[in-house]
């Protein structure tokens, strides 16, 4: 048997191939991710020999070039868990660090877990999309949240109060009147400047060309507010109006991508057999809905439903010694964070929507009456909701 220790960075990797007992057949070299490089370390893997299992460290991105290049010419290639890896690596006492040391250590823990070595298995195109998906969706929504803060920072200085009067953005209607109604006016002077009756008529003129509800009472309101406020940023000043509407403009175009995104999202996951049974489970809607099937991706990759609670890092693994044996254990968080976000938000539209006949939102009240946080017994109500999740997937395809 030969193991190709690969040790994965940006643009080049380098790569050791030993035999059991410490045999050297090829001391560590380097290539680059391109066609070339590794079309010649194909022909290097194929002139062997013997069985050949090639291992690799699972570094972000960095290994997708290598990995889909030496699958398609058909070789046993295992991505090694990071974190499996630092531990085996660490054995030593002096512990160096080199490309040239870490590529040989990976080509020994090929060797010595080679009959615990998995081919790895591709995900699904549609599964990998999603999951693409449901990640950039959750950066531009950390990226609307900044800018939706910086724009309420300046409204706070142009149109102190106004927040609290419109709603925000509507994921469900693409629409957000608060940024709307900024654009248009800007600034309370622009308000005050008119007779409340004027104002009134302006809004409703508004109102109806943008598509909103024509709300004289609201028009009455907004104006009450105008008079009363008392802006620090004056309107005469060139910038005020330039901020407030690129603000806008800014928050308008992190809309308009999430809804892309989002729509897109629900398109493949509809095309999937469990999109169904995940729709109709306690909390989950049409935006989690293709969220969470993005990123767990394909349940049948797990052996059972503690696998997929442990890939979710909400698993408190044993700790027992002597006598004594730890009960209050943290939660591992060693895996997605981001399925640990979007179940959080599912376990929070659960306790919102207060299902009856919900046996996570009666897990959840039950840990609640117990005394412990809400934080604490969302997290435990989301590791039933994965076990149920697997349950019921996995009839799907049986």
């Amino acid at each position: 048997m030969i193991s190709v220790g690969i040790d994965v960075s940006k643009e080049k990797s380098t790569i050791c191939i030993l035999k059991p007992y410490g045999e050297i057949i090829r001391k560590p070299f380097d290539i680059y991710h391109t066609q070339t490089d590794l079309a010649k370390l194909a022909t290097i893997i194929r002139g062997l020999d013997e069985e050949v299992r090639v291992v690799m460290e699972a570094t972000g991105i960095y290994h997708l070039p290598v990995l889909t290049f030496l699958k398609e010419e058909g070789f046993f290639v295992a991505t090694a868990n990071p974190l499996e890896m630092k531990r085996y690596r660490c054995q030593g006492i002096r512990n160096a660090k080199t490309d040239r040391i870490d590529s040989k250590i990976i080509a020994n823990y090929g060797l010595d877990f080679w009959y615990h070595l998995k081919d790895f298995q591709g995900n699904e195109d549609c599964y990998s999309e999603l999951r693409l998906l449901g990640r950039q969706y959750r950066q531009y929504m950390k990226f609307r949240v900044e800018n939706v803060l910086a724009l309420t920072h300046i409204l706070d200085l142009t149109m102190p109060g106004l927040k609290t009067m419109l709603p925000d953005w509507n994921k469900y209607s693409g629409k957000d009147k608060l940024a709307d109604f900024a654009y248009e006016y800007w600034h309370f002077d622009n308000i005050t400047k008119k007779s409340e009756k004027q104002f009134i008529n302006s809004y409703i003129s508004w109102a109806k060309k943008k598509g909103y509800r024509q709300n004289e009472e609201k028009a009455k309101q907004l104006y009450a507010l105008a008079k009363d406020g008392i802006p620090t940023l004056p309107s005469s000043t060139p910038s005020t109006k330039m901020l407030v509407q690129e603000s806008v403009k800014i928050v308008r175009e992190v809309d308009n991508t999430l809804t892309q995104i989002l729509t897109r999202m629900q398109e493949l996951a509809k095309t999937l057999p469990e999109y169904p049974v995940v729709r109709a489970m306690g909390g989950v809607g049409d935006t989690l809905a293709p969220r969470l099937i993005g990123e767990i991706g394909d349940v049948r990759r797990f052996k059972n439903g503690k696998a997929l609670v442990a890939y979710a890092g909400i698993d408190a693994p044993p700790y027992q010694s002597g006598k004594f044996v730890g009960t209050e254990r943290h939660i591992s968080k060693r895996g997605s964070s981001t399925l640990r976000k979007v179940g959080f938000e599912t376990m929070t539209c659960v306790r919102r929507l207060k299902p009856e006949n919900d046996a996570v939102y009666h897990f959840i009240q039950k840990k609640m009456e117990e005394g412990k946080p809400s934080k604490v017994a969302k997290i435990a109500g989301f590791n039933k909701f994965l076990r149920i999740y697997y349950a019921r997937v996995m009839e799907v395809y049986q």
